[in-house]
């Protein structure tokens, strides 16, 4: 195995001493059905690949290993679902970041690959802030839905690339891990959900192949322009903020 030192799970205590860092990303997935297309660890995937390309440009940043596991009991209908509790969903992330601020670690992004995880992730963060409230804590819950205004207008073709393995996840996918992706196995069903409001579905009312939206639409090149976006935006942002030492308060 080649070493990556922006891993933290390949870094030594020799290592640690000789190079700490001082932002640390955690990368957060699942495990479950991305229809024929798309593998089953696709959002662990992606988070831990993007989360190594914006350490890349960050000083002072490593990597987590990437949680395989979220909150996946909407999607249990289709195999292969391994799915966490909400409870143990939490107390995971909440164990996390309690043990990254006990290492003397203050600034933490964590960066989501599930919709399932978007609640744990607000509780348990709120929990960590409100406990030490010197912990700089910055999230990304969903890239998918970030990602649009970032991206030239027409830029997806259906559903404005949504979906659980839709265009946008099938493009990304093709970008991050093309090797383990079967465009050919593409298909989804593009439901009616209404414009406002949010329905809170099992994923089997409104698909019957495992992804929803058009991944038929995905392709690497989108996924790569997307891939671009992703990344640069997020280094934007956390360059900002080391900038002035994630000191985001009000300005007397």
């Amino acid at each position: 195995m080649e070493k990556n030192p922006l891993l933290v799970q390949h870094t030594t205590a020799h290592d640690y001493r000789e190079n700490p860092f001082d932002l640390a990303i955690l990368p957060l997935g699942s495990l479950e059905s991305h229809g024929g297309h798309l593998p089953f660890a696709t959002d662990a995937y992606t988070a831990a690949i993007l989360a190594e390309e914006v350490a890349k440009q960050i000083p002072g940043t490593a990597v987590l290993p990437v949680v395989p596991y979220g909150v996946s009991e909407h999607y249990r209908d289709f195999s292969f679902t391994i799915s966490l509790r909400f409870e143990t969903e939490i107390a995971i992330i909440e164990d996390i970041l309690e043990s990254v601020y006990r290492e003397g670690i203050r600034k933490v992004f964590i960066l989501n690959g599930h919709d399932g995880n978007i609640a744990p992730i607000e509780i348990a963060s709120r929990k960590v802030k409100v406990a030490h409230p010197e912990m700089k804590i910055a999230t990304l819950g969903a890239w998918w839905e970030s990602i649009a205004p970032l991206l030239p207008d027409g830029f997806f073709e259906v559903w404005g690339g949504l979906g659980h393995g839709g265009e946008g996840e099938m493009s990304i996918g093709l970008a991050l891990f093309e090797e383990l992706c079967q465009p050919e196995h593409a298909a989804g069903r593009v439901p009616g959900l209404p414009e406002f409001g949010e329905i809170k579905w099992l994923f089997s009312e409104i698909t019957d192949t495992g992804a929803t939206g058009d991944p038929t639409k995905g392709s690497r090149e989108k996924g790569l322009v997307m891939k671009k976006v992703l990344v640069d935006a997020i280094v934007a942002m956390l360059r900002k903020l080391n900038e002035t030492d994630w000191s985001y308060g009000y300005r007397s």
